[in-house]
């Protein structure tokens, strides 16, 4: 099963409701109520699919929501809480050490792990430069 696959399952579990259609400007959103909408066409593949998901389902699971008028501080938090439960679960600490071990470079771990390499490096950032676990 792929990351993506299980981050739909995950999500039909929980009640979470997963919407495709255009949104001009934005790729995707959620609400407090579990709507998440995606305009999948701006997305170029499915590590990507999969990276914005789980953004937005971090959302969704951490109740990290702000609005327009929202102060800056405020949507920081809130994406850094959704980012993180996103890294948390598509690169999981231990297995992100056990892939480094076995020397693999960048584009070969997002490829392991299914998401985008820029991704995988936020991820790497996290769990070394906030996290001190690298």
């Amino acid at each position: 099963m792929t990351q993506l696959q299980r981050l739909y399952e995950t999500a039909d579990g929980l009640g979470l409701q997963i919407c495709y259609f255009p949104m001009g400007n934005l790729t995707a959103l959620s609400t407090p109520d579990g709507f998440i909408g995606m305009d999948v066409d701006k997305l170029k593949d499915s590590a990507q699919e999969t990276a914005c998901l789980a953004h937005e389902m971090g959302h969704c699971l951490t109740g990290s929501f702000y609005t327009v008028d929202s102060g800056l501080c405020q949507q920081r938090r809130c994406e850094e809480r959704a980012n993180r439960w996103a890294i948390r679960q598509l690169v999981p600490l231990a297995d992100l050490k056990r892939a480094l071990e076995m020397g693999l470079r960048p584009h070969e771990l997002a490829e392991l792990f299914g998401v985008p390499e820029e991704f995988l490096r936020r991820c790497v950032y996290y769990y070394k430069e906030v996290q001190g676990a690298l």
